[in-house]
């Protein structure tokens, strides 16, 4: 009984306070069909931007009229070494994901060029070089996801 008193006081704690999980994000049906304009639809952003919009319920179709398109206009990685060692070889990088885009339907704005960014930083060791070639990749992933995300929400709230 006594094992069960602490989960029980965290959940009531919890239910008081206000607290509760974070719904999947839906677009509104005005949107719910857009087109994504890109050059490059095999980055990391062009990708999750695409799961995030299906998973908001968005179909990916560029065809037809009144067809929201939002357009990739700048999908970068920047890469800037913030730290070195006494032997001057770099120990940390900045990874910053920039990404401008809008969205436009039959020819109207309805968001301008805006450009959002996600910066992380990662410490870097020649030794483990492999090891951290891929953590880097999965970083970029993340901020691209990160990024996406930013994006899916403002496209929601256009309705």
């Amino acid at each position: 009984m006594r094992r069960f008193a602490l989960p029980l006081a965290l959940c009531a704690g919890l239910a008081g306070c206000g607290f509760q999980l974070q719904s999947r994000l839906a677009l509104p049906e005005s949107i719910a069909v857009l087109a994504i304009d890109t050059d490059d639809r095999q980055s990391p952003f062009a990708r999750s931007l695409s799961e995030a919009l299906r998973g908001a319920g968005a179909r990916i179709d560029g065809s037809g009229s009144g067809v929201l398109r939002v357009r990739i206009e700048r999908d970068e990685l920047l890469e800037r070494v913030a730290s070195v060692s006494a032997r001057n070889q770099p120990r940390e990088y900045e990874l910053t994901y920039v990404v401008r885009y809008s969205a436009v339907r039959d020819g109207v704005y309805l968001v301008e060029a805006e450009e959002v960014t996600a910066t992380r930083d990662f410490s870097f060791d020649e030794r483990v070089a492999l090891a951290k070639a891929r953590e880097r990749e999965q970083l970029r992933e993340t901020l691209a996801r990160e990024l996406a995300g930013v994006v899916v929400q403002r496209i929601a709230s256009l309705d």
